[in-house]
C-alpha cells in the first residue's frame, strides 16, 4: 500500500471519527475573522518609520516566486474577514457545519489537504461563490438555494477549492501592477498608517470585482469536477449547476456580479465538454449525495 493511500485513509478516519467543528467553535472562528477587520472608530495614527519598515519586512508578497504558507494564510484570513464584514454569515449553525463537512471532505482530495480549510455560507441573494488564499471558501445563500443535492454542492465547492489549490488569486496579486514592490502606486492609493497586509488587500480587492482570467476559471471547472468525483460524488454535479445558472436571465440582479466576474455558464460548459467530454461520458453516475442535502429554512 503506497504512502499516499495510507495518508488518505488516515485523513478519512479523522473526518469520520472527529467532529469537524461544533457550532460554537465554527461561529467563533468566523466571527473572529469578521471582527478583526472592522475599521477602528478612531483615526489611525501613523506608525513610526522603524515600526512601519519592520511590518513591511514581516509581510511582503514577492512579485515572483513562491509565497510562504504563513503569508498566504495571513492574506487569505484578512480577505475573508473583509468579506464577512460586508456580508454576514447565514445565521444557521447546522448549515455552516454541513457545508464545512462536505467542503473539507472534498478538500482532502486536493493537492493541499493540509490547509486549515474554512467554509461558510454568506447572507446575500446573489448567486456566487468566492475563494481566498489559504483555504477560505464562501458561497452565497442565493447560490446554495439553487442547489438540488450534496453532489452539486460538492461540485461548486470543488471549483473554489481548485482556485486555492492552483493559487490563482495569489498569482493575480503577484502580477498586478497595484502590487508594484516599488510602492509608487500603493503610496498614492492607501493610508500610510494601514498594515502591510491591509494595503495589499485594499489594492488587490479589484480581483474580486473584475474576476480571474478565463483560463483560471476553466481550469477550476475541470479540477472541480475531478475533486468532486474523487470524493465519491457524481462528476456531473458542477455541470448541472452551470446548466441551471445558464437559464437565469443575464438581466437578473442575482447573477449580475457572477456574469461580470466569470465566463458565461454556456461557455464554461462548452469548454468542459471539449476538455473532458469523452471521459465524462465514460464515468458511471454516482448516487452519493442524492437525496442528502441540508434544506435552508424559509426566510
Amino acid at each position: 500500500m503506497s504512502k499516499n493511500i495510507i495518508i488518505r485513509i488516515a485523513l478519512l478516519a479523522l473526518v469520520a471519527f472527529q467532529p469537524i467543528a461544533n457550532a460554537d467553535s465554527l461561529r467563533d472562528r468566523l466571527k473572529e475573522l469578521r471582527d478583526r477587520n472592522r475599521p477602528a472608530k478612531q483615526e489611525p495614527q501613523p506608525a513610526p518609520n522603524n515600526a512601519s519598515a519592520s511590518e513591511e519586512k514581516e509581510f511582503k508578497i514577492p512579485p515572483i516566486g513562491p509565497i510562504p504558507l504563513e503569508d498566504e494564510v495571513r492574506l487569505g484570513r484578512q480577505i475573508a474577514g473583509n468579506l464577512l464584514g460586508a456580508a454576514p454569515l447565514v445565521k444557521d449553525d447546522m448549515l455552516q457545519q454541513y457545508v464545512n463537512r462536505v467542503g473539507r471532505w472534498v478538500a482532502l482530495q486536493s493537492d493541499r489537504p493540509d490547509l486549515k480549510w474554512t467554509f461558510g455560507v454568506i447572507q446575500t441573494d446573489d448567486i456566487n461563490a468566492f475563494a481566498a488564499p489559504g483555504g477560505y471558501v464562501f458561497i452565497t445563500r442565493g447560490l446554495y438555494a439553487t442547489l438540488k443535492d450534496e453532489g452539486e454542492l460538492a461540485g461548486v465547492l470543488g471549483h473554489e477549492i481548485a482556485h486555492v489549490q492552483q493559487k490563482h488569486h495569489l498569482k493575480v496579486l503577484q502580477k498586478s501592477q497595484l502590487l508594484d514592490m516599488g510602492a509608487n502606486i500603493l503610496k498614492k492609493r492607501v493610508d500610510k498608517g494601514g498594515s502591510a497586509a491591509q494595503r495589499i488587500i485594499g489594492s488587490g480587492a479589484e480581483i474580486f470585482s473584475r474576476g480571474l482570467d478565463k483560463d483560471a476559471e476553466f481550469e477550476a471547472d475541470r479540477l472541480g469536477v475531478i475533486l468532486a468525483a474523487r470524493a465519491g460524488y457524481d462528476a456531473w454535479g458542477l455541470p448541472s449547476v452551470l446548466q441551471e445558472i445558464s437559464a437565469v436571465s443575464s438581466s437578473d440582479n442575482a447573477v449580475g456580479m457572477l456574469f461580470k466576474t466569470h465566463p458565461h455558464p454556456d461557455e464554461r460548459l462548452s469548454r468542459l465538454a471539449d476538455a473532458m467530454g469523452e471521459r465524462l461520458d465514460s464515468l458511471k453516475t454516482s448516487d452519493n449525495g442524492k437525496g442528502r442535502f441540508y434544506k435552508l429554512a424559509a426566510k
